[in-house]
């Protein structure tokens, strides 16, 4: 369907947002079977075209949706009650498989992993898992076990990686928001390629059990949605920690979407940053994406905020990110009822990951608390850091099919060089909309602090769109 034709009423409650789904429902205005079965339409409309869902639990949804209107009707409460949310496939969900988008058969779970048990307490309908890249490696989603996931603002385009389905399904108003995984920007990196707000918490916001932590403490689990308000009442409704977990920040002092709300952060002195951390392949920095990144510098400077130009001390974080990364998908590997079905990109990382495994990884794990330190002085002269979230705007799809090893890390690294040292420092992050390209590819920012800054990051972020009014552009492709 295209956004040139008019709005339908079905496309208006489908792009309604999280929170005025919730009170919808809440109110009976709409039952969580009429949300429901909106997002399931949507979702057998576009999976032609996107492809954004690697499963689809129709029959269970609707039951849970009906179940949901029950508890409302008998007066219960809660925060998602009824609304429909995806989940990506690194994430486990009882009597699905989490196949991380590998090729194979795998066994059904045989119970929820700490995020769908919150979303379930929330009252959400969890009515699919997305695609995603085998094992999150790539900015790009794509892979022989599902097919090619395209960007509903070009299908030419992909919407990202490693959280590439979910980012499309939010963007096309499938679901209103959706849980994604950020190891190297996987969450920001999709959430600028479509047009979208992504949150990379701090690590251990959101637990990632039934693992004490995903891929040696870089990935954390994050929100994906159209509005800033959205993608902070998500976070609340997944945030908390399992008592198994290795990670557990103390708690925010109120909820991560009052802080949002409140859309008043303060003057703060700003720090605009095009600085690219070192790593073996080059980058270089798009001008249409550094002129989007200074466009969003000034409008800030507009709302009373100091600019100043000043980069980060990176030094030679690049060198611990790769042990980390490789054991991790070593981890992993040992899940798949096949390896010799992984690609052999794939394989080859799973094999030097066996080969870093020992002390290569406890130094750069023991690295992280004088990289927080060294990099983290940045903050003694600003209160946040403006940075591009990619180098460029979204690759086309197929952009790495048929590379080996070394040409596919250029391809990635140069697109998507600025994400990845939060991920090791385990710090906060989120995207923010910056606007299209002349031939309408969507462009993103990242505002960047230290531990446990998400309210001032959200604050800023909600003070932003309040000018900005991203949420009400609409992809070409909506489903």
């Amino acid at each position: 369907m295209s956004s040139t034709s008019a709005p339908s009423e079905a496309d208006g409650l489908a792009f309604a947002g999280l929170r005025r789904q919730a009170s919808l429902v809440a109110s009976g205005e709409v039952s969580s079977i009429e949300l429901v079965d909106t997002a399931l339409r949507r979702i057998a409309a576009a999976q032609p075209d996107l492809n954004a869902f690697r499963t689809v639990r129709a029959d269970a949804a609707r039951a849970e949706a009906a179940e949901a209107d029950r508890r409302r009707a008998e007066g219960e409460s809660a925060a998602l009650l009824g609304v429909p949310i995806a989940i990506k496939d690194d994430m486990d969900l009882a009597g699905e498989t989490t196949a991380f988008g590998c090729a194979g058969e795998f066994a059904g779970k045989a119970c929820d992993g700490e995020v769908a048990r919150r979303l379930r307490a929330a009252g959400a309908v969890i009515v699919g898992k997305t695609t995603s890249p085998e094992f999150g490696q790539w900015p790009i989603t794509e892979g022989p076990a599902f097919g090619q996931t395209r960007n509903p603002w070009s299908l030419a385009h992909t919407p990202g990686g490693s959280s590439g389905g979910s980012a499309a399904a939010v963007a096309a108003g499938l679901v209103p928001a959706a849980m994604g995984s950020d190891g190297a920007g996987s969450v920001r990196i999709p959430a600028a390629w479509t047009h979208l707000v992504g949150i990379k918490p701090q690590r251990g916001r959101v637990s990632t059990w039934p693992d004490a932590e995903a891929f040696q403490g870089l990935t954390c689990n994050g929100p994906l949605a159209r509005t800033v308000d959205d993608a902070a009442l998500l976070l609340d409704a997944v945030a908390g920690a399992h008592p198994g977990d290795r990670h557990t920040p103390r708690p925010p002092a109120e909820p991560f979407a009052e802080s949002a709300r409140r859309a008043a952060p303060g003057r703060l002195r700003i720090a605009l940053s095009f600085r690219i951390p070192f790593s073996l392949a080059p980058a270089r920095l798009d001008a249409r994406v550094r002129a989007s990144t200074e466009r969003l510098a000034t409008v800030l400077e507009g709302l009373g905020h100091e600019i100043v130009e000043a980069d980060p001390f990176y030094g030679p974080i690049g060198v611990t990110f790769l042990p980390r990364s490789l054991v991790g998908l070593r981890d992993w590997s040992r899940r798949v009822p096949d390896i010799a079905l992984l690609d052999p990109r794939t394989r080859h990382n799973v094999a030097m990951g066996r080969w870093v495994g020992g002390p290569l990884l406890g130094l750069a794990r023991a690295l992280e608390r004088p990289l927080r330190a060294q990099v983290g002085r940045i903050f003694r002269r600003a209160d946040v850091i403006l940075a591009p979230t990619t180098a460029q705007p979204p690759l086309p799809v197929g952009a790495i099919d048929g590379l080996g090893g070394w040409a596919t890390d250029k391809v990635i690294v140069g697109a998507c060089p600025y994400a990845w040292p939060w991920n090791i420092l385990g710090w906060p992050g989120v995207n923010v909309p910056a606007g299209l390209t002349a031939d309408g590819l969507p462009l993103g920012a990242q505002l960047l602090g230290p531990g446990g800054s998400e309210p001032r990051l959200l604050a800023l972020a909600a003070q932003l769109e309040s000018v900005e009014r991203w949420h009400e552009r609409r992809p070409p492709y909506v489903g």
